[in-house]
């Protein structure tokens, strides 16, 4: 018995009053209640559906199926919301018409899927039997830590076994690293260490309409289409669900369509979702050209939305009631149920019993989700966050087991690194990359002139000839792109080492860092990793260089990430060192390693005075690594004060420190910290309490900059016994020239306020 429409009456209700989800699940069953059989026709389930079409009837209905588990989904979440069960409440209802593309892909197609993907994701698990996507996305919605993709951290769509990466509520963000991962299926063919996907895979990739005006989602538009344009391959099917809204926002009509038809180097293909049958045709077009021709795609399905944006929202501020309900007529739903009774798959009291019985199923696993534990201690939130096998690491950075290949990219062994005479920065890590490229056959090194030029100083001169242009490459200048890039080949099996060549641009793409290749590990617990070492030019005090761009001093965007490792070289042995360290995190650990390289220093020879030499050091023998954590100490044994720094500070100290001692014999012990986050809290306050009195050098910025955390770990440790001080850079954007030197730490100020500490000392 159909029950009866719980609708209330219309009067003092308001829009925003009614149970929009009764409703739509009550226009369902009315129109069943409506339906008059004698219009049915008698459909084979071997048949296809409808003339034209290459969907059988048997196909058609398990589609179906899939639209209706998640449409009972996303009712229940707003149950489970209700009865402080669930968490979550932005739903795919209207948009279940891309359960089409869960079936015309394959399990082994990698997927990056717009938030309104239930029924997608319900009919891809179809291609793997043992999977319940049902009680797997119940689990979700509870936060449950038995939930098998992202352990109760998200409600996410994602599956490891299904080739779903997770994504939370991203707006076009997930485009770079999508077509990154398409553009790196032929570099990880290429590199001859194993493709963990079948080499005529295609990615997938959806967004809503709103998405594609995002800079993000313009980018990876953008990066598609320049690699197509070289005519190189680049397999992504990337779906815009358009349904004429970006939460109460309405883009232009006709916008999408002209700005996608005819975009160079992406074949348009576009569709009516609600269809199935229509959209099941487009979408095996789609998919087929994609696969065949390994260039993109853009698939555009024209959708509703159905239930507002989530839960929470109040569509009837910004949507008549007549927009609503009109929009609630086009249920795909609807139109499912419709084809179905006039093909005669179905009766209506099949329909009805398969709806309800999809209802059951999904209120069942949501009680069994309800029950299940939840994380509730930091260390459980946090352990898929940052690993780290100390052991292990430090291993993989000091193993030596190639012999012929270093010989080859350094001209043979008489021109092996270690047997040349001490060098500078800029060639020690020249010669690590070298290296590194030897070690790992699945590292790649990329950005902007990085190849034929050698980068703008010279740090990747000689990678591109020794070990040519599918492992040394130029991109195009798009520093979202360059990480996307970054991101899709180390989901692959890659090791990419992409720079971005001044640290000012990296606010450019924060968010593909930020948001997308630190946060992997932690929405999937640990089942994806973005194992990548990105190398950037970093840090001020370039003499006759200037402007913020490319004297940028402040790395606070990147020390907010969590999970981030931040390496800091003051000179060439140690970057050699740190750089095998920083490969093996990424190997053994799936890390994320920002490694930041003083610009000022690269091309430093001297110390104290010119000609002295005292700034060259030799190439460190493969072997030997310096442990994450592990800091340089100067002068050890001196004891009247103790300064703290990292990069162009621990120059500028040194020069300091030494006009003390001959000024008054005072002896100062520095710390190079080396390894900026995590930061080693224990040894810094292990040095500042066997001194008691700490000056900290920072380059970066007096507000959001790294002596900020210096001094709380020291106050946090040591109490308020120790004597800080600080002496770090302005406020201030870094001007041209000469007055650059007026905003940043000098050597001067450095003295001036040691000075002090000593004075203040000798007083007590």
């Amino acid at each position: 018995m159909i029950s009866k429409d719980p609708r209330p009456t219309r009067g003092k209700h308001t829009a925003h009053t009614i149970n929009r989800a009764a409703i739509v699940d009550q226009n369902f069953l009315r129109l069943l209640q409506t339906w008059d059989e004698l219009l049915a026709g008698r459909a084979a389930l071997t048949e296809p559906i409808r003339s034209g079409s290459t969907l059988s009837g048997a196909a058609f209905l398990e589609l179906f199926e899939s639209q209706v588990l998640s449409r009972h989904l996303d009712f229940e979440a707003r149950a489970m919301r209700a009865r402080n069960e669930g968490f979550y409440t932005i739903g795919s209802a209207g948009h279940e018409g891309n359960a089409v593309l869960g079936r015309l892909t394959r399990h082994t197609d990698p997927a990056f899927l717009h938030y309104r993907s239930g029924a997608f994701m319900m009919e891809r698990a179809r291609k793997l039997p043992h999977i319940d996507p049902v009680y797997d996305a119940a689990l979700s919605l509870a936060a449950s830590a038995a939930d098998p993709i992202s352990g109760g951290r998200h409600k996410v769509w994602g599956s490891k076994p299904l080739w779903v990466l997770p994504q939370t509520s991203t707006i076009g963000s997930q485009l770079p690293k999508a077509v990154g991962m398409a553009i790196a299926i032929a570099l990880a063919r290429r590199s001859g260490t194993g493709l963990p996907i079948p080499p005529d895979a295609i990615i997938v990739c959806s967004f809503g309409d709103a998405s594609v005006d995002h800079a993000a989602t313009q980018a990876g538009f953008n990066a598609a289409a320049w690699t197509t344009h070289q005519h190189l391959p680049c397999p992504i099917l990337l779906v815009c669900e358009d349904n004429g809204l970006g939460i109460s926002l309405r883009p232009p009509a006709g916008w999408i369509e002209a700005s996608l038809r005819g975009r160079p180097g992406i074949r348009y293909f576009t569709g009516d979702g609600l269809d199935l049958v229509a959209a099941h045709a487009v979408a095996a077009a789609a998919v087929e050209y994609v696969r065949r021709t390994r260039q993109p795609a853009f698939l555009h399905l024209h959708m509703q939305r159905l239930l507002g944006h989530a839960g929470s929202d109040l569509e009837d501020k910004y949507r008549s009631l007549a927009q609503i309900e009109a929009g609630e007529a086009q249920d795909p739903l609807l139109h499912s149920a419709r084809t179905a009774l006039r093909a005669g798959l179905l009766s209506v009291t099949q329909i009805l019993d398969r709806y309800q019985m999809a209802r059951q199923r999904v209120r069942k696993a949501a009680s069994r989700a309800a029950r299940t534990p939840k994380l509730e201690h930091r260390t459980q939130i946090m352990r898929p966050l940052a690993p780290y096998d100390a052991a292990a690491v430090n291993t993989e950075a000091r193993r030596v087991d190639y012999q012929t290949e270093p010989q080859r990219a350094f001209g043979g062994s008489g021109g092996l690194p270690e047997r040349q005479p001490p060098r500078h920065l800029a060639v020690q890590l020249n010669r690590a990359l070298h290296e590194l490229l030897v070690k790992y056959p699945q590292a790649i090194v990329f950005g902007e002139d990085v190849a034929q030029k050698g980068g703008v100083y010279t740090v990747t001169a000689g990678l591109y000839e020794t070990f040519k242009g599918h492992r040394v490459f130029n991109t195009l200048i798009d520093e979202t792109a360059v990480l996307g890039l970054a991101q899709g080949a180390a989901y692959l099996g890659l090791l990419p080492i992409p720079e971005i060549q001044y640290l000012a641009y990296f606010h450019n793409a924060c968010d593909q860092i930020r948001g997308e290749a630190a946060s992997l590990q932690f929405f999937s617990n640990g089942q994806y990793a973005n194992p990548l070492l990105m190398r950037i030019a970093a840090f001020a005090y370039q003499k006759g260089f200037g402007g913020h761009f490319h004297n940028d001093n402040s790395i606070a965007a990147l020390r907010d990430i969590p999970g981030l490792i931040i390496a800091c070289p003051a000179r060439g042995d140690d970057a050699v060192q740190m750089l095998r360290t920083c490969a093996a995190l990424n190997t053994v650990n799936g890390r994320v390693v920002a490694f930041l390289e003083p610009i000022a220093l690269y091309m430093t020879k001297d110390l104290y005075q010119p000609n002295d030499g005292k700034w060259l050091f030799p190439y460190p023998a493969p072997g030997r690594a310096i442990p994450l954590g592990s800091a340089r100490v100067y002068h050890a044994r001196a004891h009247e004060l103790l300064i703290i720094t990292y990069g162009n500070g621990v120059w500028l100290s040194l020069r300091a420190a030494r006009r003390l001692r001959r000024e008054s014999g005072a002896r100062i012990r520095i710390v190079d910290l080396r390894w900026l986050k995590p930061l080693n809290r224990m040894l810094i306050a292990r040095h500042a309490r066997s001194i008691g009195r700490v000056l900290v050098v920072d380059e970066g910025r007096r507000t959001g900059a790294l002596s900020e955390e210096i001094v709380t770990a020291i106050v946090e440790t040591c109490g308020r016994s120790i004597q800080i001080r600080r002496v770090v850079g302005e406020d201030s954007y870094i001007p041209l020239g000469k007055a650059a030197q007026q905003v940043l730490p000098n050597e001067e100020q450095i003295i001036a306020a040691a000075r002090s500490m000593l004075a203040a000392t000798s007083d007590r």
